[in-house]
């Protein structure tokens, strides 16, 4: 079973408020009162989300959560803190016991899509692991559904990826890193909420911030189940521009690795000839002149004349 989640605490009233939360949801809800009794239940069985208090009789939430790390490496950790808690529980991230924090008193919408990403991310990190490629194909079209408004977007990104790496003469194990790559570019996006996915307008500037984690969270999924270095780089960069001016990190020029460079350029000529609810996707012609403006600037201009020309031989 991939669908429980654990909550962790010592007043009966809040654990029954948080059960609530997720009733009706696929959620197999386990509760626990204190950090001995949770140890256990992990021990016993396989747990995907603990959500723990921190301020608890003998173990702390922390050091429970850190023990459950152990224990459980898959196990996506959750911690509840008060504000005085916020500085401890964010060095706690850092050191990799925690994987989120909430601050009471928590917002209901906010617990709930903690716990949705976690059972997501939990699932995406056990099935990716083996590194079964139909199973990795798999996981990302059900990623893909997520957004009703990318479907295909994955196998054309492979397809014209592949393209490039032809052009190249790649070696036959970058071009598999470009393939899997294509397909899970945008696996972090498990943890943008629906709405900000689904938003039919351009998104506040609040809501990109979100977005623009994606990359990072999706490294960080794929560190987790041991991909291949080259496939975590293209998740984690390909959001980055030739110029300097993209996300996360701001890497320019060669510094972008390969692969990460090849699915910009595939990335954003798929996003330009795809329908979207708010706009109609562009004739190819207007594609290949606005990639032109972004040769140089956002997109690596070598890659870009090598896309640009193996369209031109496409009908």
């Amino acid at each position: 079973m991939d669908n429980a989640v654990l909550f962790v605490g010592d007043e009966a009233n809040a654990l029954n408020a948080l059960a609530r939360l997720v009733l009706n949801r696929d959620v197999r809800v386990l509760r626990a009162g204190n950090g001995e009794e949770a140890l256990g239940i992990v021990r016993r069985e396989p747990v995907a989300v603990v959500v723990s208090d921190n301020l608890m009789p003998g173990t702390r939430g922390i050091e429970l959560l850190s023990q459950v790390r152990d224990l459980s490496p898959d196990t996506v950790r959750v911690l509840l803190t008060d504000t005085a808690g916020v500085p401890t529980a964010a060095e706690a991230i850092t050191r990799g016991e925690v994987s989120r924090f909430h601050v009471k008193p928590w917002v209901d919408e906010e617990i709930v899509h903690t716990v949705e990403e976690g059972l997501w991310r939990y699932r995406v990190v056990r099935s990716l692991r083996p590194g079964d490629e139909a199973a990795l194909h798999s996981i990302a079209q059900a990623i893909e559904l997520r957004d009703p408004y990318t479907q295909g977007h994955c196998d054309r990104m492979a397809a014209f990826a592949l393209k490039i790496a032809e052009g190249l003469s790649l070696p036959e194990e970058m071009r598999r890193a470009i393939r899997l790559g294509s397909w899970l570019h945008d696996c972090g996006k498990i943890g943008v909420p629906e709405a900000i996915l689904n938003s039919p307008g351009r998104l506040s500037t609040a809501d990109f911030e979100v977005v623009k984690k994606h990359p990072g969270w999706g490294a960080e999924v794929g560190r987790q189940a041991n991909l291949p270095e080259e496939v975590i780089d293209i998740i984690l960069y390909h959001h980055e521009q030739f110029d300097g001016r993209g996300y996360p990190t701001g890497a320019k020029g060669t510094e972008i690795p390969l692969g990460a460079r090849i699915i910009a350029v595939v990335d954003i000529f798929d996003a330009m000839s795809s329908d979207r609810p708010y706009a109609k996707g562009y004739e190819r012609e207007e594609v290949m002149r606005v990639m032109g403006v972004l040769r140089g600037a956002a997109l690596d201009p070598e890659l870009v004349d090598i896309f640009l020309a193996g369209l031109t031989q496409t009908p």
